[in-house]
């Protein structure tokens, strides 16, 4: 009896996160109250409460729902026993890039994101969050390529906090521009082409090498 009340305490906090995915998506998340979700729902405001706290909450959850498949690559591209840890991070990319552009509900999701949240008072929260986890990105990406680095795939010398910076900039202005202008580039038949060709720059380039900046300044 236990596992079946946890079963639909689940259920029902599914329902909800999709109802709020849905709405978000029609009205933007500002525009959204938790009774309008709660409706969507088919539950009571107070349902809701039980499992969120307040709209930021389930806001959160929703995005951390479409983000949970590449925690695996995150953590294989840091492992030092990884043997491919440059392929993992290309992966990351690849997927976030390919499934973006194939999926519904991830395009969704990063709609309402990039598009339909104002970080206003009350998604205060989001941001502080949002902050987080771009912070948190980056000193993994970083890590990823100081593994790759030490497993000969990238080059000694490479800024690997700059390089870090670049592919993530590459991977969200991907995102949006996927959601801004959707024809302009099939991202789910070229993702792989195009991560192959951030990370060749990375390989090649000589302005992301340790010193560049003071030898170009040096003259």
């Amino acid at each position: 009896m236990v596992r079946r009340t946890k079963e639909e305490a689940l259920e029902t906090r599914n329902s909800i996160l999709d109802a709020a995915e849905r709405v978000f998506f029609e009205k933007g998340v500002s525009r959204t109250s938790l009774a309008d979700i709660a409706q969507a729902a088919g539950v009571t405001r107070g349902a809701i409460y039980w499992h969120f706290a307040h709209k930021s909450d389930l806001f959160t959850e929703m995005f951390d729902r479409v983000l949970l498949p590449l925690d695996e690559l995150k953590a294989a591209s840091q492992d030092p026993n990884e043997p491919d840890p440059l392929g993992r991070l290309m992966e990351i990319c690849t997927v976030c890039l390919r499934d973006t552009a194939n999926d519904p509900r991830r395009r969704r999701v990063f709609d309402i994101l990039f598009l339909k949240c104002e970080l206003v008072e009350e998604m205060g929260p989001v941001m502080i969050r949002y902050q987080t986890n771009m912070r948190e990105g980056l000193a993994k990406i970083e890590g990823g390529l100081r593994n790759a680095i030490s497993k000969g795939q990238m080059p000694v010398d490479l800024d690997t906090k700059l390089a870090a910076a670049m592919v993530h900039a590459f991977v969200s202005g991907s995102l949006r521009d996927m959601l801004f202008l959707p024809d302009a580039t099939d991202f789910g038949a070229h993702a792989v082409q195009m991560v192959e060709g951030m990370f060749d720059a990375l390989k090649l380039s000589p302005a992301l090498r340790n010193g560049h900046a003071r030898r170009t300044a040096g003259g």
